[in-house]
């Protein structure tokens, strides 16, 4: 299945590099180029194509990315400059229309290089008529897929940021690693949540990428799971756990667990004088949640979209409940993160990085 897809995005990508090929031979200096050589004309169209092999260093799905978006560049200034000439009557070359395409897609992608890196901290408050005592503050962080845009040092650096923010409690919500994560960089972003300093601890939940789709990274499920607990994170599988009387924090398996618990079995013997929360990875079970009178929800795994429009396509598709930000349904509050890092990408399209704070 896996060598399909590959297959089919590799000839895609062959395809979208032909057809920037064909957009840069109309630049006219290749034009001039092409009535004495037409090969040599082409051959400087594929050298000028030829820097985005570049993402391939980090990895396929970048590659296709870029090229994907640099096609669209043109494509869209194609549609616009065949409707102003339609409109305007006049005769254009093609230099400033490849100028501005590529100028669009170099600013777009630059931007969305910004958003995926900058890490913003995002406030939440959620009222509850439980005593609670004192108020509690819950940090959450998703989507680490360590060694995208963090590696072992960086999310480090990101976990003195948790720290200046005073936690009760530290939430990881899945995917913190990925297969192509490397076993020091996930050493060392264990260790630095073992440094955390929190009144109730950090806990865990699996995202679907955490076990591995390939498994060719160096380091296996096991080494994660008692890297994690020598450093004292609480695993959470379809498992809850009471502190100091005043916050149940309930852990779900990800939605790809085959044996993965429905949350009323999970919720069966809450005690509803406590503030809950659970752990989901997946957003795409609120109803069910909203049911079993959970307070808070949290979950990850849309990335807040990633790269524009695979959100909305996500939520029309039912994949989704929500792509990002927060909402209400019955008792229970949802909130989705759109994650500290995401998946293979290194940008992020109408959409931002970052860690969320919730207050109780």
């Amino acid at each position: 299945m896996w060598n399909l897809i590959v297959g089919i995005g590799i000839a895609i990508g062959s395809l979208l590099v032909l057809y920037l090929m064909t957009r840069i031979h109309r630049f006219s200096f290749v034009g001039r180029l092409s009535e004495k050589s037409r090969l040599l004309s082409w051959i400087v169209c594929l050298l000028a194509v030829s820097p985005l092999a570049l993402f391939l260093c980090f990895n396929v799905t970048t590659f296709l990315v870029v090229v994907i978006h640099a096609a669209l560049g043109f494509f869209i200034c194609d549609i616009a400059f065949l409707i102003y000439r339609r409109i305007s009557k006049k005769k254009t070359g093609y230099d400033l229309q490849n100028f501005i395409s590529i100028a669009v897609t170099v600013i777009y992608l630059s931007i969305g290089w910004v958003m995926a890196h900058n890490i913003s901290i995002t406030q939440y408050s959620v009222k509850t008529d439980k005593n609670i005592g004192e108020s509690l503050r819950i940090v959450g962080i998703s989507d680490s897929h360590l060694g995208i845009t963090l590696d072992g040092e960086a999310f480090a650096r990101q976990m003195k940021r948790v720290q200046d923010l005073g936690p009760d409690a530290v939430v990881i919500i899945g995917d913190f690693v990925d297969d192509d994560s490397k076993k020091e960089d996930m050493i060392r972003a264990c260790k630095a949540l073992g440094e955390l300093k929190t009144r109730y601890g950090v806990y865990y939940v699996y995202g679907n990428h955490d076990d591995g789709y390939f498994r060719y990274r160096d380091f296996s499920e096991s080494e994660l799971r008692k890297t994690l607990t020598d450093n004292n994170v609480v695993i959470l599988e379809d498992q809850s756990v009471v502190v100091d009387g005043r916050l149940c924090i309930i852990g779900r398996k990800d939605r790809s667990d085959s044996e993965r618990a429905d949350i009323q079995s999970l919720t069966k013997n809450l005690d509803k004088k406590i503030f809950s929360v659970v752990l989901d990875h997946q957003p795409n079970d609120y109803e069910n949640e909203a049911a079993s009178e959970v307070d808070l929800v949290l979950s990850g795994h849309t990335h807040g979209g990633h790269i524009f429009p695979a959100g909305i396509i996500g939520l029309l598709s039912g994949a989704n409940d929500r792509e990002y930000g927060s909402e209400v349904r019955d008792k229970t509050t949802f909130i989705v993160t759109s994650g500290i890092s995401g998946w293979a990408i290194p940008f992020k399209t109408f959409c931002f990085s970052e860690i969320i704070v919730v207050d109780v």
